[in-house]
């Protein structure tokens, strides 16, 4: 077997919906199962390839969000993202452990710095927590002063999501990786982070995107593929119509022409696009197909054009 730093690199990006599906109750044992899946799958990734994971933290961190408004005390963004890079990290890692039981698998506590001064922060589009009906979202929205807009034919609180500037623990992430480790890091786009004028980091209110997060850690890594795993299958032309069709490949210039929704598919769009222009694979798919898109017949994947490749769509 070649050293580890030879081998291949993939990141996966698992989204938080993934993890606990739309209406699942946030209960250890549907998590559990649900990330033992997902385990299951990534872990088949790892043969042969060094593996880093990212995860989603949606649906995650808006209930805990929910939980601590109910307390008297809320706790702020920043430490409810830790908070669920701890919970859905140790689950991650415990249940690849039990998969790959030749490899070391950790997960680290992972800042992002961002700029504070980020047109996100005045224009949230990041859905986190439940799904409610229009008039219960309007009505908590007007209590608990939330920013809220429709998600499919629901409503949920959204929450700045500003672009990842820099991982914080990019070095000691590569010396892992490099070492043969599995590392699960970046969960839930990183724990929001900025520079003081004294050259101090603070935590900030927001919700980093994921799969931007995980585009830039893959980037920064040198990584060959990029694996965005969510609960769709692809990326489809004339979504939620009649003559939807979904995408096999895609240059990223062609994908970036696509109006997709900010609120789900399209930061992942804009991930793929953003690894696939610096050179590297990224593919958009289920996470219940991930041996399908390692193989390379599930899913959208986004990558430059090859001339003698006549299967990419211009």
């Amino acid at each position: 077997m070649a050293s580890p730093d030879r081998l291949p690199l993939i990141v996966a990006a698992v989204g938080g919906n993934a993890l606990l599906r739309r209406g699942e109750p946030l209960d250890p044992a549907v998590q559990l199962r649900n990330v033992r899946e997902a385990a299951t799958a990534l872990g088949r990734l790892a043969d042969g390839a060094r593996l880093v994971v990212t995860h989603g933290n949606g649906p995650q961190v808006g209930l805990l969000a929910l939980d601590s408004e109910g307390g008297g005390h809320p706790m702020p963004l920043d430490v409810l993202d830790a908070e669920t890079q701890g919970q859905i990290g140790y689950l991650l890692a415990i249940e690849l452990g039990n998969a790959l039981r030749h490899r070391p698998v950790v997960t680290l506590l992972t800042q992002v710095e961002v700029d504070p001064n980020d047109p996100a922060f005045a224009a949230p589009t990041k859905p986190i927590g439940p799904q409610y009906d229009e008039t219960t979202a309007r009505t908590l929205a007007a209590e608990r002063g939330w920013r809220i807009r429709p998600d499919g034919d629901t409503w949920r609180r959204v929450v700045a999501s500003p672009e990842p500037d820099r991982i914080v623990e990019l070095a000691t992430i590569r010396l892992l990786v490099d070492a043969g480790v599995v590392v699960v890091c970046a969960g839930g786009g990183g724990i929001p982070v900025r520079r003081t004028a004294d050259g101090r980091r603070e935590g900030l209110e927001a919700v980093i995107d994921k799969d931007l997060t995980a585009a830039l850690l893959a980037a920064e890594l040198g990584a060959e593929r990029l694996l965005l795993l969510t609960d769709v299958d692809a990326v489809y032309d004339d979504f939620g119509t009649a003559d939807a069709r979904a995408i096999d490949t895609i240059t990223p210039e062609d994908l970036a022409e696509r109006t997709l929704d900010a609120g789900s598919m399209g930061p992942k769009a804009e991930a793929a696009r953003r690894f696939a222009e610096r050179g590297g694979d990224a593919v958009i798919g289920s996470l219940r197909d991930t041996e399908r898109i390692a193989a390379g017949t599930a899913g959208t994947r986004v990558r430059l054009c090859d001339r003698q490749d006549e299967t990419i769509r211009h």
